[in-house]
């Protein structure tokens, strides 16, 4: 593959409606649409998932668009690649910004499935035809949670997760508790407690969560482990892994029994395939995790996430969850909580350039 151009569109779109977790509350959603097109015309997709202020982590939209136009395009416009999993290695005299990385990369994928004529899912080794979806809700009050629990078990959602944060846990959950007492149910903290909260976590050993995501700092691992000893419920961690080498160290220090990966937090999917190797071994579960994406990341989570061991539904929501109207077609739906995997060439869906044209706020174009 040689990359002849690559375009950024610069998306803006309003969510249906607001999303809060513990740190942040967000009504519209920047994105960085990557389109590239390879010597012999095919067009490739990705998506940077960075969000607008460095809430999550610390990529934003800005620092990705800098990163892409100065650094990482330049260096896919004068290489040559014969597989996508070099499109990662040819990146590492550039430290982090893997939200960045993760969208050139993702679109590079696409080129490659398209050009073998196979679905994505299949070229990284995903076994399903179909995986189950789950949803989050974020924090509102709670009739208004139980309301939105509601309408997604009557969609067929498998699993539900739920944002909590300190003053907003126990009696959150235990009201879910108390109306749904055996659904699948997770709780996820965006990091929003420290080991002087352990006593407040393991007060939700008893309502029988999946797991408690990221409960302590976003770049932790030892206090996790130390908490994973204090209490029952399984520890998932998501912004503490950004690779596998992440992933290693956690394990082998005891601070999760789960681990969320986001192909687009991670680097991409190459860096996805590893994590996922590596906890297959360890007999660690895995889901994939979402961000507020458009169908054309959740395409490449769908993919992602019909590789064996993900176990866990994750956050495949359909695309009328959190948008009007998608960039893609046909829209991301759910029926009986399952997403079906796409059999059509690359991502398997097609990206409507009228409605990407209607949400692009600015485009920026690099060619050889």
């Amino acid at each position: 593959m040689r990359l002849k151009k690559i375009t950024l569109h610069l998306t803006e779109m309003e969510l249906v409606q607001p999303f809060e977790s513990s740190l942040e509350r967000v009504e519209t959603r920047e994105s960085v649409i990557v389109e590239a097109e390879n010597s012999d015309g095919t067009v490739g997709w990705g998506e940077g998932v960075a969000f607008s202020s460095p809430w999550y982590t610390e990529e934003t939209v800005k620092t990705s668009l800098h990163m892409l136009q100065d650094f990482l395009i330049p260096i896919c416009l004068h290489r040559e690649y014969r597989h996508p999993e070099e499109v990662h290695a040819s990146f590492s005299g550039i430290k982090r910004n893997r939200m960045a990385k993760a969208a050139i990369e993702m679109a590079v994928w696409d080129v490659y499935a398209k050009q073998l004529n196979r679905p994505l899912s299949s070229v990284l080794g995903g076994t399903r035809e179909a995986v189950e979806a789950g949803m989050v809700i974020g924090l509102d009050t709670i009739p208004s949670m139980l309301k939105s629990i509601d309408h997604a078990l009557a969609a067929g959602y498998k699993r539900l997760k739920v944002k909590i944060k300190p003053g907003y846990d126990f009696d959150l959950i235990h009201e879910i508790r108390k109306q749904y007492p055996y659904i699948p149910l997770m709780a996820d903290a965006n990091s929003a407690y420290t080991l002087e909260d352990a006593d407040k976590l393991k007060s939700l050993d008893d309502f029988g969560l999946m797991m408690i995501e990221q409960p302590l700092a976003s770049d932790d691992i030892i206090d996790h482990a130390v908490l994973q000893k204090m209490v029952n419920t399984p520890i998932c961690l998501d912004e503490s892994i950004e690779s596998a080498e992440d992933a290693r160290k956690a394990l082998d220090l005891g601070s999760c029994k789960i681990i969320n990966i986001k192909p687009g937090r991670v680097g991409g999917l190459a860096e996805t395939i590893k994590i996922h190797d590596l906890c297959l071994k360890r007999n660690i579960p895995v889901w994939c995790g979402g961000m507020l994406e458009t169908g054309i990341s959740r395409a490449h989570n769908l993919a992602a996430a019909s590789l064996p061991n993900f176990t866990i539904p994750g956050d495949l929501s359909a695309s009328s969850r959190y948008w009007k109207e998608d960039l893609i077609s046909p829209e991301v739906t759910v029926q009986n909580g399952l997403v079906a995997v796409p059999s059509g060439a690359g991502i398997g869906f097609e990206v409507d350039r009228k409605k990407l044209g209607k949400y692009t706020k600015q485009t920026f174009h690099a060619s050889n």
